[in-house]
Protein backbone atom coordinates (compact mmCIF):
# COMPACT_ATOMS: atom_id res chain seq x y z
CA UNK A 1 0.00 0.00 0.00
CA UNK A 2 2.48 2.29 0.83
CA UNK A 3 5.04 2.17 -2.30
CA UNK A 4 2.40 1.66 -4.73
CA UNK A 5 -1.40 2.11 -4.03
CA UNK A 6 -0.90 6.01 -2.16
CA UNK A 7 1.90 7.02 -4.50
CA UNK A 8 -0.59 5.95 -7.47
CA UNK A 9 -2.41 8.52 -6.31
CA UNK A 10 -0.34 11.43 -5.97
CA UNK A 11 2.03 11.07 -9.21
CA UNK A 12 -0.23 12.54 -11.77
CA UNK A 13 0.34 15.60 -9.97
CA UNK A 14 4.01 15.04 -9.38
CA UNK A 15 4.67 14.64 -12.94
CA UNK A 16 2.00 17.61 -14.05
CA UNK A 17 4.07 19.79 -11.19
CA UNK A 18 7.37 18.68 -12.66
CA UNK A 19 6.14 19.43 -16.53
CA UNK A 20 5.27 22.88 -15.88
CA UNK A 21 8.30 23.84 -13.60
CA UNK A 22 11.13 26.30 -15.41
CA UNK A 23 13.87 25.92 -13.08
CA UNK A 24 15.27 22.39 -14.80
CA UNK A 25 16.40 19.21 -13.09
CA UNK A 26 13.05 17.98 -11.99
CA UNK A 27 13.73 14.61 -13.63
CA UNK A 28 17.06 14.29 -11.85
CA UNK A 29 15.41 15.33 -8.33
CA UNK A 30 13.35 12.42 -8.41
CA UNK A 31 16.15 10.34 -8.35
CA UNK A 32 17.85 11.93 -5.82
CA UNK A 33 14.93 11.65 -3.26
CA UNK A 34 15.02 8.01 -4.32
CA UNK A 35 18.65 8.21 -3.25
CA UNK A 36 17.61 10.35 0.20
CA UNK A 37 14.56 7.84 1.36
CA UNK A 38 16.89 4.81 0.54
CA UNK A 39 19.84 5.69 2.88
CA UNK A 40 16.99 6.40 5.33
CA UNK A 41 16.05 3.00 4.83
CA UNK A 42 19.50 1.80 4.97
CA UNK A 43 19.92 3.63 8.33
CA UNK A 44 16.50 2.41 9.91
CA UNK A 45 18.14 -1.48 8.88
CA UNK A 46 19.56 -0.76 12.57
CA UNK A 47 17.21 1.91 14.33
CA UNK A 48 13.67 0.35 13.49
CA UNK A 49 10.45 2.17 13.13
CA UNK A 50 7.56 1.41 11.22
CA UNK A 51 5.56 4.46 10.53
CA UNK A 52 9.52 5.62 9.58
CA UNK A 53 9.51 2.72 6.75
CA UNK A 54 5.76 3.73 5.73
CA UNK A 55 6.40 7.48 4.96
CA UNK A 56 10.18 6.78 3.94
CA UNK A 57 8.12 3.97 1.29
CA UNK A 58 5.75 6.40 0.11
CA UNK A 59 7.60 8.87 -0.42
CA UNK A 60 10.25 7.06 -2.47
CA UNK A 61 7.36 4.90 -4.11
CA UNK A 62 5.98 8.51 -5.44
CA UNK A 63 9.14 9.57 -6.85
CA UNK A 64 9.80 6.23 -8.68
CA UNK A 65 6.74 5.98 -10.45
CA UNK A 66 6.91 9.77 -11.48
CA UNK A 67 10.47 9.66 -12.60
CA UNK A 68 9.21 6.19 -14.78
CA UNK A 69 6.50 8.42 -16.35
CA UNK A 70 8.82 11.44 -17.11
CA UNK A 71 11.63 9.26 -18.00
CA UNK A 72 9.73 7.53 -20.26
CA UNK A 73 8.45 11.14 -22.20
CA UNK A 74 11.91 12.28 -22.21
CA UNK A 75 12.84 9.14 -23.55
CA UNK A 76 10.35 9.18 -26.20
CA UNK A 77 11.94 13.16 -26.79
CA UNK A 78 15.41 11.88 -27.00
CA UNK A 79 14.39 9.27 -29.85
CA UNK A 80 12.65 12.01 -32.23
CA UNK A 81 15.62 14.39 -31.58
CA UNK A 82 17.83 11.58 -32.68
CA UNK A 83 15.76 10.92 -36.00
CA UNK A 84 15.49 14.40 -36.49
CA UNK A 85 19.46 14.46 -36.08
CA UNK A 86 20.54 12.21 -39.14
CA UNK A 87 17.92 13.05 -41.65
CA UNK A 88 19.14 15.25 -44.35
CA UNK A 89 14.56 16.73 -44.44
CA UNK A 90 11.86 17.23 -41.99
CA UNK A 91 11.49 13.16 -40.86
CA UNK A 92 7.66 11.90 -41.28
CA UNK A 93 5.53 10.94 -38.02
CA UNK A 94 6.50 7.61 -38.88
CA UNK A 95 10.05 8.29 -38.41
CA UNK A 96 9.93 9.73 -35.67
CA UNK A 97 7.49 7.37 -33.93
CA UNK A 98 9.85 4.53 -34.98
CA UNK A 99 12.84 6.68 -33.39
CA UNK A 100 10.39 6.23 -30.09
CA UNK A 101 9.45 2.87 -30.16
CA UNK A 102 13.60 2.18 -30.62
CA UNK A 103 13.91 3.90 -27.68
CA UNK A 104 11.51 2.04 -26.02
CA UNK A 105 12.83 -1.44 -27.22
CA UNK A 106 15.85 -0.54 -26.11
CA UNK A 107 14.97 0.58 -22.21
CA UNK A 108 13.07 -2.49 -22.54
CA UNK A 109 15.92 -4.65 -23.05
CA UNK A 110 17.91 -3.38 -20.55
CA UNK A 111 14.86 -3.58 -18.00
CA UNK A 112 14.67 -7.04 -18.14
CA UNK A 113 18.06 -7.67 -17.70
CA UNK A 114 17.83 -5.93 -14.50
CA UNK A 115 14.89 -7.89 -13.51
CA UNK A 116 17.19 -10.76 -13.98
CA UNK A 117 20.21 -9.82 -12.22
CA UNK A 118 18.86 -7.13 -9.65
CA UNK A 119 17.37 -9.73 -7.67
CA UNK A 120 20.22 -11.75 -7.81
CA UNK A 121 22.95 -9.35 -7.02
CA UNK A 122 20.62 -8.27 -4.26
CA UNK A 123 20.21 -11.58 -2.58
CA UNK A 124 24.18 -12.10 -2.59
CA UNK A 125 25.05 -8.53 -0.81
CA UNK A 126 22.18 -9.68 1.74
CA UNK A 127 23.75 -12.53 2.62
CA UNK A 128 27.29 -11.48 2.26
CA UNK A 129 27.09 -7.56 3.82
CA UNK A 130 23.77 -7.27 5.33
CA UNK A 131 20.36 -5.42 4.04
CA UNK A 132 21.94 -1.91 4.65
CA UNK A 133 24.51 -2.59 2.41
CA UNK A 134 22.56 -3.71 -0.43
CA UNK A 135 20.48 -0.35 0.58
CA UNK A 136 23.54 2.19 -0.01
CA UNK A 137 24.62 0.30 -3.55
CA UNK A 138 20.91 0.87 -4.30
CA UNK A 139 21.28 4.33 -3.54
CA UNK A 140 24.52 5.02 -5.29
CA UNK A 141 22.64 3.52 -8.06
CA UNK A 142 19.53 6.29 -7.95
CA UNK A 143 22.62 8.78 -7.53
CA UNK A 144 24.42 8.15 -10.54
CA UNK A 145 21.13 7.88 -12.77
CA UNK A 146 20.21 11.49 -11.24
CA UNK A 147 23.29 12.63 -12.55
CA UNK A 148 22.84 11.16 -15.82
CA UNK A 149 19.70 13.05 -16.09
CA UNK A 150 20.59 16.46 -14.92
CA UNK A 151 20.44 17.45 -17.98
CA UNK A 152 17.39 16.38 -19.20
CA UNK A 153 14.19 19.16 -18.91
CA UNK A 154 10.67 17.83 -18.49
CA UNK A 155 8.93 21.50 -18.83
CA UNK A 156 6.01 21.32 -21.86
CA UNK A 157 6.50 24.76 -23.42
CA UNK A 158 3.36 24.77 -25.05
CA UNK A 159 1.79 24.70 -21.42
CA UNK A 160 3.26 27.44 -20.30
CA UNK A 161 0.86 29.62 -18.28
CA UNK A 162 -1.58 26.52 -17.20
CA UNK A 163 -2.21 25.76 -13.64
CA UNK A 164 -1.21 22.24 -12.88
CA UNK A 165 -5.26 21.56 -11.88
CA UNK A 166 -5.54 22.83 -15.90
CA UNK A 167 -3.09 20.50 -16.84
CA UNK A 168 -4.34 17.22 -15.26
CA UNK A 169 -7.66 18.19 -16.79
CA UNK A 170 -6.59 18.41 -19.77
CA UNK A 171 -4.64 15.21 -20.26
CA UNK A 172 -8.03 13.77 -18.28
CA UNK A 173 -10.06 14.87 -20.92
CA UNK A 174 -7.89 13.77 -23.86
CA UNK A 175 -8.09 10.03 -22.67
CA UNK A 176 -11.79 10.39 -22.21
CA UNK A 177 -11.45 12.04 -25.77
CA UNK A 178 -9.44 9.01 -27.40
CA UNK A 179 -11.13 5.89 -27.14
CA UNK A 180 -8.23 3.99 -28.39
CA UNK A 181 -6.83 5.26 -25.94
CA UNK A 182 -8.85 4.79 -23.03
CA UNK A 183 -9.66 1.30 -23.62
CA UNK A 184 -5.75 0.96 -24.27
CA UNK A 185 -5.27 2.06 -20.89
CA UNK A 186 -8.62 -0.06 -18.98
CA UNK A 187 -7.65 -3.50 -21.02
CA UNK A 188 -4.10 -3.40 -19.67
CA UNK A 189 -4.98 -2.13 -16.10
CA UNK A 190 -7.41 -5.41 -15.96
CA UNK A 191 -4.76 -7.21 -17.91
CA UNK A 192 -2.29 -6.58 -15.14
CA UNK A 193 -4.68 -7.41 -12.50
CA UNK A 194 -4.55 -11.29 -13.83
CA UNK A 195 -0.86 -10.73 -14.44
CA UNK A 196 0.09 -9.64 -10.70
CA UNK A 197 -2.40 -12.18 -9.65
CA UNK A 198 0.35 -14.98 -9.47
CA UNK A 199 2.67 -14.27 -7.25
CA UNK A 200 0.78 -15.12 -4.15
CA UNK A 201 0.22 -18.40 -5.63
CA UNK A 202 3.53 -18.86 -7.45
CA UNK A 203 5.07 -20.15 -3.77
CA UNK A 204 2.25 -22.70 -2.58
CA UNK A 205 2.30 -24.28 -6.54
CA UNK A 206 6.06 -24.72 -6.60
CA UNK A 207 6.42 -26.72 -2.83
CA UNK A 208 2.67 -27.80 -2.31
CA UNK A 209 1.74 -28.82 -6.53
CA UNK A 210 5.06 -29.93 -7.55
CA UNK A 211 6.81 -30.43 -4.72
CA UNK A 212 10.02 -28.77 -5.71
CA UNK A 213 10.91 -26.68 -3.10
CA UNK A 214 12.67 -23.45 -2.60
CA UNK A 215 15.21 -24.39 -5.18
CA UNK A 216 12.23 -25.47 -7.85
CA UNK A 217 10.29 -22.14 -6.97
CA UNK A 218 13.95 -20.56 -7.49
CA UNK A 219 13.94 -22.02 -10.76
CA UNK A 220 10.42 -21.47 -12.21
CA UNK A 221 11.60 -17.35 -11.41
CA UNK A 222 14.31 -17.50 -13.01
CA UNK A 223 13.26 -19.26 -16.18
CA UNK A 224 10.49 -16.82 -16.63
CA UNK A 225 13.13 -13.64 -16.10
CA UNK A 226 15.07 -15.44 -18.88
CA UNK A 227 12.39 -15.79 -21.11
CA UNK A 228 11.79 -12.05 -20.31
CA UNK A 229 14.85 -11.19 -21.59
CA UNK A 230 14.66 -13.14 -24.49
CA UNK A 231 10.96 -11.13 -25.04
CA UNK A 232 12.12 -8.00 -25.06
CA UNK A 233 14.95 -8.86 -27.29
CA UNK A 234 12.42 -9.72 -29.72
CA UNK A 235 10.54 -7.16 -29.52
CA UNK A 236 13.72 -4.85 -30.32
CA UNK A 237 14.25 -6.93 -33.78
CA UNK A 238 10.66 -7.22 -34.74
CA UNK A 239 10.14 -3.70 -36.00
CA UNK A 240 8.02 -4.74 -39.01
CA UNK A 241 4.81 -6.10 -36.53
CA UNK A 242 2.45 -4.01 -35.50
CA UNK A 243 2.02 -2.97 -31.91
CA UNK A 244 -1.61 -4.54 -31.96
CA UNK A 245 -0.13 -7.80 -32.58
CA UNK A 246 2.74 -7.80 -30.53
CA UNK A 247 0.68 -6.76 -27.75
CA UNK A 248 -2.07 -9.36 -28.05
CA UNK A 249 1.00 -12.21 -28.53
CA UNK A 250 2.73 -10.68 -25.28
CA UNK A 251 -0.47 -11.09 -23.27
CA UNK A 252 -1.72 -14.51 -24.84
CA UNK A 253 1.49 -15.71 -24.11
CA UNK A 254 1.01 -14.88 -20.14
CA UNK A 255 -2.13 -16.49 -20.32
CA UNK A 256 -1.00 -19.66 -21.82
CA UNK A 257 2.04 -20.35 -19.18
CA UNK A 258 -0.53 -19.46 -16.71
CA UNK A 259 -2.38 -22.34 -17.72
CA UNK A 260 0.04 -24.31 -18.56
CA UNK A 261 1.19 -24.11 -14.54
CA UNK A 262 -2.60 -25.41 -13.61
CA UNK A 263 -1.92 -27.78 -16.36
CA UNK A 264 1.90 -29.61 -15.80
CA UNK A 265 2.59 -32.33 -13.88
CA UNK A 266 6.55 -32.13 -13.48
CA UNK A 267 8.54 -28.61 -12.77
CA UNK A 268 10.50 -29.69 -16.14
CA UNK A 269 7.06 -29.02 -17.97
CA UNK A 270 6.40 -25.95 -15.83
CA UNK A 271 9.64 -24.24 -16.44
CA UNK A 272 8.30 -24.12 -19.91
CA UNK A 273 5.61 -22.59 -19.21
CA UNK A 274 7.26 -20.22 -17.24
CA UNK A 275 9.62 -19.46 -20.51
CA UNK A 276 6.46 -19.25 -22.59
CA UNK A 277 5.15 -16.74 -19.91
CA UNK A 278 8.58 -14.66 -19.57
CA UNK A 279 8.86 -14.49 -23.36
CA UNK A 280 5.33 -12.87 -23.35
CA UNK A 281 6.21 -10.46 -20.28
CA UNK A 282 8.89 -9.76 -22.38
CA UNK A 283 7.48 -8.58 -25.38
CA UNK A 284 3.87 -7.20 -24.02
CA UNK A 285 5.44 -4.00 -22.22
CA UNK A 286 7.21 -2.07 -24.69
CA UNK A 287 4.97 -1.87 -27.47
CA UNK A 288 1.70 -0.88 -24.85
CA UNK A 289 4.22 1.86 -24.24
CA UNK A 290 4.54 2.77 -27.67
CA UNK A 291 0.92 2.16 -28.17
CA UNK A 292 0.13 4.36 -25.69
CA UNK A 293 2.83 7.14 -26.96
CA UNK A 294 1.45 7.05 -30.54
CA UNK A 295 -2.15 7.70 -29.77
CA UNK A 296 -1.05 10.72 -27.76
CA UNK A 297 0.43 13.77 -28.94
CA UNK A 298 4.31 14.63 -27.40
CA UNK A 299 3.38 17.32 -25.40
CA UNK A 300 0.68 15.28 -23.33
CA UNK A 301 3.11 12.21 -23.16
CA UNK A 302 4.29 12.90 -19.30
CA UNK A 303 0.69 12.90 -17.71
CA UNK A 304 -0.64 10.08 -19.81
CA UNK A 305 2.39 7.81 -18.80
CA UNK A 306 2.11 9.06 -15.10
CA UNK A 307 -1.57 7.84 -15.52
CA UNK A 308 -0.66 3.91 -16.69
CA UNK A 309 2.32 4.19 -14.10
CA UNK A 310 -0.60 4.70 -11.49
CA UNK A 311 -2.85 2.28 -12.96
CA UNK A 312 0.53 -0.34 -13.07
CA UNK A 313 0.84 0.43 -9.28
CA UNK A 314 -2.89 0.01 -8.24
CA UNK A 315 -3.51 -3.35 -10.00
CA UNK A 316 -0.90 -5.65 -8.01
CA UNK A 317 -2.55 -4.34 -5.09
CA UNK A 318 -5.97 -6.18 -7.00
CA UNK A 319 -4.56 -8.69 -8.31
CA UNK A 320 -2.32 -10.12 -5.29
CA UNK A 321 -5.75 -9.91 -3.45
CA UNK A 322 -7.05 -12.13 -6.10
CA UNK A 323 -4.18 -14.68 -6.41
CA UNK A 324 -4.14 -14.91 -2.60
CA UNK A 325 -8.19 -15.37 -2.22
CA UNK A 326 -8.32 -17.84 -5.04
CA UNK A 327 -5.52 -20.08 -3.51
CA UNK A 328 -7.01 -20.19 -0.10
CA UNK A 329 -10.18 -21.02 -1.29
CA UNK A 330 -9.51 -23.68 -4.14
CA UNK A 331 -5.97 -25.28 -4.78
CA UNK A 332 -3.22 -23.50 -6.72
CA UNK A 333 -4.26 -25.44 -9.91
CA UNK A 334 -7.31 -23.59 -10.29
CA UNK A 335 -5.97 -20.37 -9.20
CA UNK A 336 -3.50 -20.50 -12.36
CA UNK A 337 -6.22 -22.17 -14.16
CA UNK A 338 -8.26 -18.58 -13.87
CA UNK A 339 -6.10 -16.15 -13.48
CA UNK A 340 -4.91 -17.85 -16.92
CA UNK A 341 -8.26 -17.57 -18.48
CA UNK A 342 -8.56 -14.19 -17.56
CA UNK A 343 -5.34 -12.83 -18.81
CA UNK A 344 -5.92 -14.64 -22.16
CA UNK A 345 -9.44 -13.42 -22.74
CA UNK A 346 -7.84 -10.18 -22.12
CA UNK A 347 -6.08 -10.88 -25.43
CA UNK A 348 -9.52 -10.65 -27.58
CA UNK A 349 -10.14 -7.13 -25.86
CA UNK A 350 -6.75 -5.72 -27.03
CA UNK A 351 -7.32 -7.09 -30.60
CA UNK A 352 -10.43 -4.97 -30.86
CA UNK A 353 -8.68 -1.55 -30.06
CA UNK A 354 -7.37 0.41 -33.37
CA UNK A 355 -4.25 2.03 -32.52
CA UNK A 356 -4.11 4.98 -35.46
CA UNK A 357 -1.37 7.27 -34.44
CA UNK A 358 -2.17 11.06 -33.91
CA UNK A 359 -0.06 13.53 -35.37
CA UNK A 360 3.41 14.44 -33.89
CA UNK A 361 3.01 17.74 -34.33
CA UNK A 362 -0.94 17.78 -32.32
CA UNK A 363 -1.26 19.74 -29.64
CA UNK A 364 -5.08 19.78 -28.10
CA UNK A 365 -5.87 23.46 -27.07
CA UNK A 366 -8.10 24.18 -24.17
CA UNK A 367 -9.45 27.56 -22.81
CA UNK A 368 -7.19 29.54 -20.00
CA UNK A 369 -9.75 31.31 -18.25
CA UNK A 370 -7.08 33.95 -16.72
CA UNK A 371 -6.07 34.61 -20.14
CA UNK A 372 -8.78 34.78 -22.34
CA UNK A 373 -7.20 32.77 -24.85
CA UNK A 374 -6.78 29.59 -25.94
CA UNK A 375 -3.74 28.05 -24.28
CA UNK A 376 -2.23 24.60 -24.72
CA UNK A 377 -3.23 22.41 -21.51
CA UNK A 378 -0.32 20.73 -20.26
CA UNK A 379 0.76 12.45 -15.40
CA UNK A 380 4.27 5.60 -12.72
Amino acid sequence: MAAQVIPALAVPAVVTRAEASKRGGELSGLYFIECATTVGLAVLVNNFSYVAILILVAVDGTAALAANALLRAEAARAGREHVQALSPSQPTDAQLRMGEQKVNAAINVAFSATFVAGPILGAALVAGSGAASALYLDAASFLICGLLLIDRHPHVEEAEGSTVAARLKAAWNYINERPALRALLLIQTVALIFFESSAPIEVAYAKTTLHAGDKGYGLLITTWGAGAVIGSIIFARAERLSLSSMISTGTLAVGLAYIGFALSPTLALACVAALVGGVGNGIQWAPLISAVQVLTPPNLHGRVMGALESLGAISPAIGLTLGGVLVALTSPRFAFLVVGIGAALATLAFMRVPIEPVPVAEVPLAPEPQMGKVGDPTPH
